[in-house]
């Protein structure tokens, strides 16, 4: 009998401590559920944590006697026609971009497309198959060709030329600019503004959309990249297409990390006639399905994240070429 009785007691107390411990974590729970908040914050307006923006630069045509290609090294004498190099960039017109067109229409991507005025002139099939498809038609001057050396009206004729061609070939009025590698001059800003422009794409200074005041308005900038530039990387630097997988995994993982806390916008650039090639297409694809693997993930063209952006009051101002802008 003492021995029942000291298991009913020992029983009890076990019982008992287990209550007290059942209430300890109960009230610890309700704490941190009050402490953790059930909602995160979220940077873009369309909710998303990343955005991704790719360029697809149409040139095919537009290129310049003597434009760098992989002769560069040993150019001909100046009059004669280098050959093997015009076919190198006609790859891009009549393969590149219907292979770009074909993997975004797989994933249902949108881009944006600078297109060269010449580049649309002599492949209009060519422009028009990128606008049917519903990519952004962009601007990028009438021909590959110097900005930052012309005067006020001279630099708008340019612009606007090359606008006025897509515009009658595609039906579509660009609203982006993207100057020849990116080498716009003091007055370009305001020569945008004034064709009605709503951004331009020739500044690295950030890793988000921007605005910038030009003559007081609003004007905003959509970052560009060298970083994740196949022109930058692949023939410049002769880097793989792995290679070039592997920098987009990085940057993807390290600003989807930080698109937690701040806006991050990713932005990838491909040229007609390297971007297009069977193996940069592989890697691309293999850098889609790697995206898909995350939650809010968007791709975007980027007039409409400039329109989404530019009177959001989270956008942040920067006014760094204010003297340039009055």
């Amino acid at each position: 009998m003492k021995y029942i009785k000291q298991s009913v007691l020992l029983l009890a107390s076990t019982i008992v401590l287990m209550s007290f411990s059942d209430h300890d974590k109960d009230k610890r729970a309700k704490k941190d559920q009050h402490e953790t908040p059930t909602s995160t914050k979220k940077y873009w307006p369309n909710g998303a944590q990343l955005v991704i923006s790719v360029s697809m630069q149409f040139e095919t045509g537009g290129q310049p006697e003597g434009a760098e290609s992989p002769f560069s090294g040993t150019p001909l004498p100046k009059g004669q026609p280098d050959l093997p190099a015009e076919s190198w960039y006609r790859y891009g017109g009549n393969e590149g971009i219907y292979r770009m067109l074909d993997l975004w229409k797989k994933y249902d991507i949108k881009v944006t497309s600078h297109v060269v005025g010449t580049a649309a002139e002599k492949y209009p099939e060519v422009a028009n198959a990128i606008a049917n498809g519903g990519h952004e038609i962009a601007a990028h001057g009438i021909a590959w060709d110097n900005q930052w050396n012309k005067n006020y009206a001279d630099e708008l004729n340019f612009v606007k030329q090359g606008v006025d061609v897509v515009e009658k070939i595609t039906g579509k009025k660009a609203v982006g600019y993207n100057a020849n590698w990116l080498r716009r001059g003091p007055n370009t800003l305001k020569v945008l503004q004034e064709l009605g422009f709503l951004y331009h794409i020739d500044d690295l200074s950030h890793d988000e959309p921007f605005i910038t005041k030009v003559k007081g308005k609003n004007f905003v900038v959509i970052p560009y990249t060298l970083r994740n530039n196949d022109i930058v990387n692949i023939e410049g630097k002769h880097w793989s297409p792995d290679q070039f997988l592997n920098q987009l995994k990085f940057e993807f993982d390290r600003l989807y990390e930080e698109g937690a806390s701040k806006r991050r916008m990713m932005s990838i650039s491909f040229h007609d006639r390297i971007g297009g090639t069977p193996a940069m297409m592989h890697a691309m694809e293999e850098f889609i399905k790697y995206t898909k693997e995350k939650q809010g993930v968007v791709f975007m063209r980027k007039d409409d994240i400039a329109k989404m952006v530019m009177n959001d009051p989270d956008t942040p101002v920067d006014n760094s070429e204010e003297k340039f802008n009055k």
